[in-house]
């Protein structure tokens, strides 16, 4: 009998596998046949109870009685910072909170629609991890590093600035650098998973590349107005480097390929969570996974380091000083007295007295912030200021030409870019930053002078 069959005698779906389970062990241990097992299979459907200890159809009628005490959980609460988000998104929010092992969540400021949880949302389960819930960008993060130049040079060399960003770095889906770039990150064990096995060459020819979508490389004035410590460094303004990108390809491999199956395993009860279909981290696909989503976060540090060491080499500059973070990940946290699966899409980590960087736009500050540790947001932070218009939108609405002319009339000279990332299309950073003033302390502001994006029109997720 095939599952078809078996539903239309009342099998549930779930139950379906341990029904042709029951009935290939009871063949091979009887003559039973055709309408004997079809009436089998129905004395089971109405009686369960008088079944589990058959040595047969016992499994399969644990599953039926399982099946009709089964009750979905409600959905846990979540707090929201920031009023600027739409209705899309909170949508997104609530299907998250849903999921069976949640157990915290929160929605930052700079939140919108993103794939499964919102770009934004914070998730906390317990003892599984949610492939889409980290993001198809592993590991997207931010790093800021303190140049050793004057802020004067900002203008005064800015050829020697824009060759630095153009010869250091490369924008734009599959690129590479023409000779792979070294990093003690391409020799630790690739081998864990298959498809890191398999996406290793890739992953070495993309080191020190920067993508698509909303990446970028940019040179700009940090102000700090007090010493600090932690940073070692005095009051005062200077040049850094900031940058945003992530696992690459490498990285959009593994989403997919653990996406993939989660999604074949997730319960029919469930099929409206499709794209937050989860692992439990006691399975071996959910150990693979763990495994290659920290291979990837190392990979993007690296991938990182090699740009900012590529450029300041270019440009003739050390490096003094920097921050860094992840924000498409997941971490094992304790919250509440429970280790906690905490994912972070979009979301920057914000634990007491933790450093971290929130860009604005290609035009406005980013900032340095130090963590608050709030329990309700399970300490985190924003990731950006957040997109308050789609892509496309902002290509009918804006010419790039003019947007670019306009901003290196206000001392913004980007070097490339697309018309879905100028300015108009995010949130205000300073509206944001108020909003999440109970998360985050600013210790400085960066604002960007000059900047390289890709001006291809293809898309990143956040």
């Amino acid at each position: 009998m095939n599952s078809r069959q078996l539903q239309k005698l009342g099998v549930p779906e779930d139950c379906v596998k341990s029904a042709i389970m029951a009935i290939q062990s009871v063949t091979k241990a009887s003559r039973l046949k055709g309408k004997q097992i079809k009436q089998a299979i129905q004395n089971v459907v109405d009686r369960p109870e008088d079944f589990t200890d058959d040595e047969h159809f016992g499994q399969f009628a644990q599953d039926v009685i399982a099946d009709r005490e089964f009750v979905r959980p409600e959905p846990i609460d979540y707090r929201t910072w920031g009023s600027e988000i739409d209705k899309a998104a909170h949508g997104q929010m609530k299907q998250a909170c849903s999921v069976p092992m949640a157990a915290g969540a929160a929605l930052m400021p700079d939140a919108h629609v993103g794939y499964g949880l919102p770009i934004g949302g914070v998730l906390a389960l317990e003892g599984a991890v949610i492939p889409y819930a980290v993001g198809v960008d592993i590991a997207c993060r931010m790093k800021l590093s303190v140049l050793d130049m004057p802020p004067a040079t900002l203008d005064d060399n800015f050829n020697l600035y824009k060759e630095a960003l153009e010869g250091g770095t490369r924008f734009g889906i599959g690129v590479a650098h023409e000779k792979p770039k070294d990093h003690a990150v391409m020799d630790k064990d690739w081998s864990i998973t298959k498809i890191t096995r398999e996406k290793k060459d890739l992953a070495w020819s993309q080191l020190g590349t920067s993508g698509s979508g909303n990446h970028f490389a940019e040179f700009g004035i940090l102000d700090l107005p007090e010493r600090d410590d932690e940073l070692g460094l005095d009051a005062g303004q200077y040049v850094a480097i900031m940058s945003h990108s992530g696992s690459r390809g490498a990285g959009a491999a593994v989403c997919h390929t653990y996406s993939g199956i989660a999604r074949a395993q997730l319960p029919p009860k469930y099929e409206d969570l499709a794209y937050l279909s989860w692992l439990s981290l006691n399975s071996e696909a959910g150990q693979e996974y763990w495994a290659a989503m920290n291979l990837m976060g190392d990979y993007a540090a690296a991938n990182h380091d090699v740009i900012h060491r590529l450029v300041s080499k270019l440009l003739g500059a050390q490096i003094i000083a920097g921050v860094e973070n992840h924000h498409n990940f997941a971490w094992k946290e304790v919250h509440g007295g429970r280790e906690l699966i905490v994912h972070r899409k979009g979301a920057t980590p914000a634990d007491a007295g933790v450093l971290g960087v929130i860009p604005g736009s290609m035009a406005s500050p980013a900032f340095v912030v130090r963590g608050r540790g709030n329990a309700e947001s399970l300490a985190s932070a924003s990731h950006g200021a957040g997109r308050r218009m789609s892509r496309k939108k902002a290509k009918d609405k804006y010419n790039w030409r003019a947007v670019q002319k306009d901003l290196e009339k206000k001392g913004v000279r980007v070097l490339s870019a697309g018309a879905d990332e100028v300015p108009g299309v995010y949130k205000n950073i300073e509206d944001v930053m108020q909003e999440q003033a109970d998360l985050v302390e600013i210790v400085a502001r960066f604002d960007p002078r000059i900047v390289k994006m890709c001006d291809d029109g293809s898309k990143a997720e956040d």
